[in-house]
Order: C-alpha cells, then structure tokens, then sequence
C-alpha cells in the first residue's frame, strides 16, 4: 500500500523550499492547472509515502488543532542530526506540542502554514 497525505494551501512555493531544504525531502512530481490546481509531490525515494499540496485560487478550509502532527522518523542518527542543522539554519523555532509524549521523544516545529511536524529519533522512541 502507498500512503499520500494531501492538503491544500495558498503557500505552493514557500511549502515546497520548506520541505526540499529543511527536511530534505525531494521533489517527486508536479502539475500545473490541472483542473485549475497547482501541486506538487514531496518525499523521499524509495518510499511508499508521499506528501501532496495542491493550491488553486480558493483559500483553504482546513481545520487542524494541537494534536494533528505530522510525525517523522529519521532511519539513522546522522539524518536526524542533519535535520536538526537545518531547523538551526533555517531559524525554525522549536515549539512545545501539547501531548507530553512528543514533550520527551521529539522536536517540534511548523511548516508555513501552522502545521506541526514532530522529527523523533527512532531510538528513543523504541
């Protein structure tokens, strides 16, 4: 089974520079008025997960709240510590999420849209 989470947004550019530099995924694909919808795919090779925004001429409608998160697991120490160099680099403040959970096991921080992203190093998690 392949994953793709989807989400509209009216910052197509500024999401694709995010997830490209500070978390170094990659540019899977891209569209262009199809259907009127802008969009872009993001991920890392050789996975079956994918991230998906479109954008179009309507703002966004979504609703989120202090537990939806994005979570990510870095599969080695050296690509969790990398990410950790760009959240520094890029100036991405660090928040603390609402669950105590992520309090102990994860960094977290939003994109440009307000939504948060957990990067948890797998071996603490285990």
């Amino acid at each position: 089974m392949v994953f793709r989470y989807a989400r509209h947004t009216q910052n197509l550019e500024k999401l694709i520079y995010f997830y490209t530099y500070v978390l170094e995924f990659e540019v899977i694909g891209k569209f262009e008025d199809h259907n009127g919808y802008d969009g872009v795919f993001l991920g890392k090779a050789g996975e079956n997960w994918h991230l998906e925004f479109t954008q179009d001429g309507n703002l966004p409608e979504s609703k989120f709240d202090d537990d939806d998160i994005l979570v990510f697991y870095p599969e080695t120490l050296e690509e969790f510590q990398k990410i950790l160099a760009n959240l520094e680099h890029f100036k991405v403040p660090a928040l603390t999420p609402k669950n105590p959970y992520w309090k102990e096991n994860g960094i977290c921080f939003e994109d440009c849209d307000h939504y948060k992203i957990i990067v948890s190093d797998l071996r603490i998690t285990k």
